[in-house]
């Protein structure tokens, strides 16, 4: 009779040591999954540049931080700052598509006049710093029929980039670097992923000096920052 259970037993000694042997790799994984679900990121995003002293002391702050961030470019302001422009390259941090000349009725007059505003800066970005820009930001966040737009952009090989946060320094008018460090804080708040509109044209001086808190603050809630 007791050789009629032997193939069971066999059976179930084979079950526990596949359960030993792979029920370990099984837990170890989970929280791996856990915390790629759970991470918290930002990524710090400037637009309206290059200016001279601004850009230069937000790049001081980023890489005495170690941060990468991601510019979004007005080319019509890089003649005579082609130095920052390739700076910004050069230190690693992502350059992205802005505007040409940042003027909305030239830009959106036409879906031809759009693409040539992105062309035209694209070829700036390309010639100062060798880089080609795979990142596109609408000026004004892209004023009508923007999500048809978008796939044509698209479609030329940008990925379209939003926020989903901002310091302030464009919505409120002479902002202190205390009120645009609150205004980060207040619209980021209970977001795991953060894209945080910045500017940093030449009369935003106060962007540069709230930054240093900006990264402290997120720095210290455990996100990672990023860039596109």
């Amino acid at each position: 009779m007791q050789k009629k259970y032997i193939p069971i037993a066999v059976f179930f000694v084979i079950l526990l040591v596949f359960l030993a042997h792979f029920g370990a790799r099984l837990t170890l994984a989970e929280p791996a999954f856990t915390f790629a679900e759970t991470q918290k990121e930002v990524y710090l995003t400037f637009d309206d540049g290059p200016s001279t002293k601004v850009t230069n002391r937000i790049l001081d702050t980023l890489k005495k931080e170690n941060v990468k961030a991601t510019f979004f470019i007005v080319s019509d302001r890089v003649s005579g700052r082609e130095e920052t422009l390739r700076r910004i390259a050069a230190e690693g941090h992502t350059v992205g598509v802005h505007s040409k000349s940042h003027e909305y009725s030239k830009i959106y007059a036409t879906d031809q006049s759009l693409l040539d505003d992105i062309a035209g800066c694209a070829n700036v970005i390309e010639r100062v710093t060798g880089v080609t820009p795979k990142f596109y930001r609408f000026p004004g966040g892209g004023l009508k029929d923007r999500e048809r737009r978008a796939k044509l952009i698209e479609a030329q090989g940008y990925t379209v980039v939003g926020w989903n946060a901002v310091c302030g320094d464009e919505e409120i008018k002479n902002a202190s670097a205390k009120m645009l460090f609150e205004t980060a804080v207040k619209t980021s708040a209970g977001q795991n992923t953060v894209v945080l509109l910045c500017h940093d044209s030449a009369f935003r001086k106060e962007t540069a000096e709230a930054l240093p808190d900006i990264i402290a603050y997120y720095r210290a809630q455990g996100y990672v920052f990023r860039a596109f």
